[in-house]
This record gives C-alpha cells, structure tokens and sequence, in this order.
C-alpha cells in the first residue's frame, strides 16, 4: 500500500475505533467488575485508563461527553459510562453486554455474603466486627459528602438551597419532593436572571421522572421491584444518596429493614467491587432470598440503561442546554442536603458509645488526611471492634 493509503487508513481508525467483538468487551468488564473497588470516581478512572488509553476504544472528547450525559440522568454513574461505552464499541448488543458484565461480578459476590450474613449474621462474632464497621461507614459517607457538597455548592445561592433542603429532609419531607424543589428552584432562579430561557425548556423533560411507581405494600416480588424500579429512576449524583431512600423509604416508612441492616448493607456495598448500587442485592437477599436480591437489582439498575439508551442521541443538546445545567446544579445541592440528613441519622446508630467514636474519627483522619483505602479501613474497624466488644464484655 502506498504511503499516503497508509496514512488514510490509519487517520480512518483513529476516527472510528474498530468495532469490537462482543466477547471482547463482555470479558473487559467482567474483569473491571471484578477488580473495581473504590467507588464511582475510580471505576470512571479506571474505565478511562483502559479504554481511552490503553485501548482507544472512545476518544477522550467521547468520553467526557459521556460522563457529562451520565451526570445529567438519574442512575449510577459509573455504570452508566460502562453501558455508553458498550454502546459506542458495538451498538445496541454492546450496550446490554457491557453493563450486565460489570454489573454481575459485584451482583454475586454480594449475594454471597449475604447469605453467609443472613446464616451467620447473628453470632457474637460477626455482630462484633458489625460494632468496629459501622462508624468507618459513617467516616467514609462523611468523605463522601465532603466531596461532593464542594462541587454541587458552586456559590452562595445554592448554599441556601442546601440549607433549606437539609432543613427540610431532616423534618422528614419526601426525599422526591426535597430533590425536585431543589431543581425546581434551580430553574427558577435562572429563569430570573436569563428570561430568554424558554427556548431550553423541552430539554427537560426526560429529566423529570415520575414518582408514581411508588406503592406501600407488602414485602413481595412485585412490590420489591417496583421499589428498586423507582429508585433507580429518580436518584440523581452519588451512589450513596441511594442511602436517603433507604432510609426514607424501606426502614422509615414501610419497616422492611432495622436502622441497623442498613449500615450493614452500606458496609456489604464499601467492601465489595463494583457499582454501591449493588446494595440491592444485599436488602433484597435479606427480603427475598435468591429471588429478592435478582428482582432488586434487575429493579434498580433497569431504568440506567434505558435512559443511555434514550439519552446517547441527544447528548449534543444536553452539553448545551441551560435548563438542564440549572436543574442538576438545584438535584445536586438537594442531593448533597439529603446525605446530609441521613448520615445524621446513621450516626446515631452507629457512633453509640466512646470506643465506636473513636474508630468513626480515626478513620476519617485516615481517609481524609492520610487517603487510606477504605477496604483496609473497614477490615480494621472489623478487628478494632472485635477488640473492644471483647475489653468492654471483660
């Protein structure tokens, strides 16, 4: 071929990657699946490592462009990028593949220890390492709140808006309504300052699911998925706001988990890899059994890849619509306000006694000045409290 054949062909495949084989990105992800401890911000990192750089798979613009599509609709992240990332490899079978593959690794390992929880849960033993985990959970949220109330509250208007949200959430309005006044607000404001915004307006509409799918009812398969459907619909940032529904919704309001089974999920969802989201699993094991924990987790994660599916179109208006851009800034606060709220009420019941403080502050110190990883972390609470169950019993 002659040299500017060459040429060509090569600028052709930087243009467009080669479509991978089906095999080939369902074997990616289960590794990354397997491997990916740390949370939203390292998958999205890892993912970036593998597959823009090592494998230039998606250019970084791509990339980026993804990510800013992915924080603009509700579900996890990071799973998200996972689904557009199939998506661009190899179409709509790439799209399924990509996410159930990252999804599956984390899926059946939490399934297992929640079963050996649910046999073993029990013993003195298991109950004392709970007792040392539960205040690095509250150690870990914390880093994570800090985190994101520095890039949700961008100035001091939204600073009121989160205010007036965790005001509102710690009275124990509905999380729903919290999240959609805070966006609500956000446009209002911008409606204010800009009154030429109306032109933005149909770009929203995709943003406003409904709350209907909610249903007080018993703890059945249909109820449970209907539950894990609605969450996985409505919750907008971090994974961890996935916890003020939690709270709100199954411990507060329908009773189906203790205060203490919530931390206990929490802490499944810290030291085992891939999407926190996989919580579900856990609490639907706990309800459930085998067939609680699949419904749960098709539930919560279902609405994610319908709405990359929705949304991969219209990424170019999203990147430019304003509207868009001041609702998510009024979810976030709003999200951020309910994090607020429920580790207030974690706290309590984990922080309840002086040995189990001083395990939340160490490990704070660990993750915020030191930047531990928190799996090590939470294997130390586990021992620590082993220790101290045993000195306080003695």
């Amino acid at each position: 071929m002659p040299p500017q054949e060459t040429i060509g062909a090569t600028n052709a495949r930087d243009r467009r990657p080669a479509r991978a084989g089906l095999q080939e990105i369902a074997l990616s992800f289960l590794r990354l699946g397997t491997v990916a401890f740390g949370g939203p911000a390292a998958h999205i990192a890892m993912m970036e490592e593998e597959f823009v750089r090592r494998r230039t798979w998606v250019s970084r613009a791509d990339f980026l462009d993804m990510l800013g599509a992915s924080n603009l609709i509700p579900g996890p992240s990071s799973t998200e990028m996972a689904i557009h990332i199939g998506h661009q490899r190899a179409g709509w079978r790439g799209l399924a593949v990509a996410g159930i593959c990252f999804i599956l690794p984390a899926m059946l390992m939490v399934m297992i220890v929640a079963w050996a929880y649910a046999r073993f849960g029990s013993l003195p033993e298991i109950q004392s390492g709970l007792y040392g985990v539960k205040p690095v959970i509250i150690a870990v949220i914390l880093q994570a709140l800090w985190g994101l109330s520095r890039e949700a509250v961008k100035n001091g208007f939204l600073a009121l808006v989160g205010l007036a949200a965790t005001i509102a959430a710690l009275a124990g309005l509905n999380v729903l309504v919290v999240l959609l006044a805070a966006g609500l607000v956000g446009i209002a404001r911008m409606a204010i300052r800009e009154p030429g915004f109306s032109s933005h307006r149909a770009s929203l509409a995709f943003l406003l699911p409904s709350s209907a799918l909610s249903a007080a009812a018993p703890v059945s398969l249909s109820a449970l998925f209907l539950v894990f459907l609605k969450f996985g619909a409505v919750i907008f940032g971090s994974g961890y706001v996935l916890l003020a529904f939690l709270q709100a919704d199954l411990v507060t309001r329908r009773h189906w988990l203790g205060q203490a089974q919530l931390l206990d999920a929490v802490a499944v969802g810290q030291v085992t890899p891939g999407p926190v989201f996989t919580t579900a699993t856990f609490i639907g094991y706990l309800l459930g059994g085998v067939p609680g924990a699949v419904i749960a987790t098709i539930g919560i994660f279902l609405p994610g890849f319908v709405f990359v599916a929705a949304s991969r179109p219209l990424i170019p208006r999203i990147r430019a619509s304003k509207i868009a851009g001041a609702f998510l800034d009024g979810v976030n606060v709003g999200a951020v306000a309910l994090m607020i709220a429920v580790t207030w009420q974690l706290s309590r019941a984990a922080l309840v006694d002086l040995p189990t403080a001083a395990i939340g502050m160490a490990s704070a110190i660990g993750l915020i000045y030191f930047r531990l990883n928190s799996v090590w972390l939470l294997g130390g609470g586990a021992l620590l409290g082993f220790v101290a169950q045993r000195w306080l019993a003695g």
